[in-house]
């Protein structure tokens, strides 16, 4: 259970072979967040030498090696097991940060906030990325053209950057693991709406993205991408989001 002298937060990082990606993002969270981390759960999912004597000392670093590879949500709920704080933090291996995000959004999260995350930068980019509408085809394929609504506030947010009210992540039970790599960013935040939680973002703060966009580059992580849309599309969970967005504009159903 947690404690009122234990630090806040849990943070989860997977590695795919990552570990040197790992190391300056290590030590980001030591020097601008170490005492709000009461640990880091680095999850090792494939065989890779452990290239972490670099780490922080002062950062309490607990590593797991997978016997066999875990998809995206089999690894963070793993690594849920292990958390006893507030708060939770699923953070991609090539988040970079700049500055104390955490404690802006944590000093700022609502009581009803069951996921609050930073805007998030990608590379080239001198504006964050647009807020994400409902997962459809129509809005994965408007996304970016011209005349595309940008909602003022996301239906959903990817997985870089998850920051979970640990109340919440463990009422709905965390990550579906039918999803393997893609698809269960989208099926958690509509899950914690449908719970009664809300996804609150922090306008104000910041945190960059070193893409690492394997689905463009290879096909087997397309496939996953696009096996796990349809498993998506075809979920209760999406259909009871579709009908909820619904309601709240009033009656129109997202495309």
């Amino acid at each position: 259970m947690p404690s009122a002298d234990r630090p806040p937060l849990t943070i989860s990082i997977v590695s795919h072979g990552q570990q040197a990606l790992i190391l300056p993002l290590l030590h980001q969270l030591a020097r601008l967040c170490g005492p709000l981390i009461d640990r880091v759960v680095l999850t090792v999912n494939i065989p890779e030498p452990d290239l972490l004597a670099g780490a922080p000392p002062d950062l309490p670093l607990l590593r797991l090696e997978n016997p066999a590879p875990l998809g995206f949500g089999a690894n963070n709920n793993q690594a849920f097991g292990h958390c006893r704080t507030p708060w939770f933090l699923v953070l991609n291996p090539d988040i970079r940060l700049d500055h104390d995000v955490l404690s802006p959004l944590l000093a700022g999260a609502a009581p009803d906030a069951g996921l609050l995350a930073p805007r998030i930068l990608e590379p080239g980019k001198r504006a964050p990325e647009q807020h994400r509408a409902l997962l459809t085809p129509r809005e994965i394929l408007g996304r970016r053209k011209p005349g595309y609504a940008i909602p003022a506030a996301p239906d959903w947010i990817p997985g870089l950057f998850m920051l979970f009210r640990s109340e919440a992540y463990r009422r709905i039970g965390g990550f579906d693991e039918r999803f393997f790599m893609y698809g269960e960013d989208f099926d958690i935040c509509a899950r914690l709406r449908l719970a009664g939680w809300r996804i609150q973002i922090a306008e104000d703060q910041q945190a960059r993205h070193e893409a690492q966009r394997e689905s463009h580059r290879r096909l087997r992580p397309l496939w996953w991408h696009v096996s796990s849309l349809l498993k998506v599309w075809g979920s209760r969970a999406f259909w009871r989001y579709r009908r909820l967005l619904a309601r709240e504009a009033g009656g129109a159903l997202p495309r």
